[in-house]
């Protein structure tokens, strides 16, 4: 994933947290604010709750693995905050999938 896709900065994080706008299931919580790009970038977050450095670092590479395959179908004008919930432990890639586009479907994130 380029790093013009990724939110690497606080300040951003806290922005779209702020805006309240968020649909959640049981393993995660997406969170959206409008930007004025021409892309959509997002940002992972997963605590110590969901596992050891490695489990987190894996679900973290499967989720973004997730949104490199779909991104042609993620809607430009949004910044995104998905965050794991401890639930998320043990599921398999194509599970994390289903349940990932679930959420992002709900929130209105992937075109249709």
């Amino acid at each position: 994933m380029k790093k013009k896709y990724i939110i690497k900065k606080n300040y951003y994080i806290h922005k779209i947290i702020l805006e309240k706008n968020s649909v959640a299931n049981k393993y995660f919580i997406v969170y959206k604010k409008n930007n004025n790009m021409e892309h959509f970038r997002f940002v992972v977050s997963i605590g110590k709750k969901v596992g050891k450095a490695v489990v987190r670092n894996k679900i973290k590479r499967q989720i973004k693995a997730i949104i490199y395959l779909k991104k042609r179908e993620i809607n430009e004008k949004y910044d995104i905050l998905i965050i794991v919930r401890p639930s998320v432990n043990g599921l398999k890639y194509q599970e994390i999938q289903k349940h990932l586009m679930k959420v992002l479907r709900k929130a209105n994130i992937i075109k249709e």
